[in-house]
């Protein structure tokens, strides 16, 4: 898969070990507008999906987390590839840590119906829900997002630039 962009902070030391968390995002266009994630806490949006599991491909993980985050059945048939983000920054969680994570985006399309969310702790306390939003909205709601985590901010900031490259195709192919 073609790398999009890299995000390397930077900001950690070579010999710190490297934990690596490889996930898996679906990019979903229904009716002009992306079905994302939104946070109502936090305000902000992201791509569905999340972390591929040891022995999991891209392709399952993108399925099996696009239901679990936003309910949606995506059509495996429908699943190409768009591209990937490396990021790499000092962990929040470990010390002496790397925390490095690519990022596959994968179009799909969805069937029309949803199923019940499955969030993780962390995703409930977000409050995270399905929204199908503009790209003009999801974008500028990024662009002004701010946290006092500012690894939240780097996800964010990594989210708002794959909206705005998906944006910058669908303008050219329309």
């Amino acid at each position: 898969m073609k790398q999009l962009f890299e995000i390397d902070l930077h900001d950690y030391k070579e010999t710190d070990r490297v934990f690596s968390r490889p996930s898996a995002r679906g990019i979903i266009i229904r009716e002009q507008k992306l079905a994302l994630v939104y946070s109502p806490k936090e305000k902000y949006y992201k791509f569905p999906g999340g972390g591929i599991r040891e022995g999991e491909d891209a392709k399952a993980a993108l399925i099996r987390e696009v239901r679990e985050e936003v309910g949606l059945i995506v059509i495996p048939d429908s699943v190409r590839e768009f591209g990937s983000v490396m990021r790499r920054q000092k962990s929040n969680y470990a010390p002496d840590t790397i925390f490095e994570q690519e990022n596959f985006y994968f179009f799909c399309r969805t069937e029309n119906r949803t199923v019940p969310q499955e969030l993780d702790l962390y995703e409930q306390e977000a409050a995270f829900v399905l929204q199908y939003t503009d790209m003009e909205q999801a974008i500028q709601t990024n662009q002004n997002y701010h946290s006092s985590s500012y690894f939240d901010e780097i996800m964010v900031m990594r989210e708002c630039r794959v909206l705005q490259m998906v944006e910058e195709i669908l303008r050219n192919h329309t």
